[in-house]
């Protein structure tokens, strides 16, 4: 997966859970949870979204990577390179 299909999959499951989500207005550093007022279960269906969508495992301990979108969009591109390598 390259990154912008990483960002594309990021935004277009944010706004499933966020509709008036501008990522105009959001830095690719800033907290995301802060930025879109994410509760701990809003996180978790992302989480469980960027797994299905993302075709990957994602475990409670890569939360932390989730946490900005730079940080998301990373760690998408390298599950999915990972995955495709080891096929």
């Amino acid at each position: 997966m390259t990154e912008a299909e990483a960002r594309s999959i990021l935004e277009e499951e944010i706004l499933r859970i966020v509709p008036d989500a501008d990522f105009t207005e959001i830095p690719d550093d800033a907290e995301l949870r802060d930025e879109l007022e994410l509760d701990s279960l809003d996180f978790l269906v992302l989480v469980e979204r960027l797994c299905v969508r993302g075709h990957c495992r994602i475990d409670e301990d890569d939360y932390s990577e989730l946490r900005t979108m730079a940080g998301s969009i990373s760690l998408l591109v390298s599950r999915t390179s990972a995955k495709s390598a080891g096929k």
